[in-house]
């Protein structure tokens, strides 16, 4: 008989839910547009209604691996997200903002 998740998961001891824990946070943060989009529940129709273009061009921005920035900023938008942009340097982390001038020229 299949057993819920929840009931496996309450049987691991503690290390290895915080260790499951971690990986899984690991995963979300590196996720391909595509799995962003399956995870956050929307179809690619129903992206494609909110960024007012057909089915076939949302599939066409998920398989692309280069792509504008404000491109980028709407499908996230539509999604509920907010877009930022980070440089990571090994003394620490730096958001590029310049980028905010999008959101204030999209939001117009």
């Amino acid at each position: 008989m299949p057993k819920n998740f929840k009931t496996l998961r309450n049987k691991l001891s503690p290390e290895s839910r915080e260790r499951a824990h971690r990986l899984a946070l690991k995963y979300e943060a590196e996720m391909a547009l595509d799995e962003l989009r399956v995870a956050r529940d929307f179809t690619q129709e129903h992206l494609a209604k909110l960024l007012g273009v057909k089915q076939a061009a949302v599939s066409k921005m998920e398989r692309r691996t280069d792509m504008y920035i404000s491109t980028l900023q709407s499908i996230i938008r539509a999604m509920g997200g907010e877009l930022k942009i980070q440089v990571v340097f090994p003394e620490g982390k730096v958001e590029i903002n310049q980028f905010r001038k999008l959101k204030a020229a999209a939001g117009k």
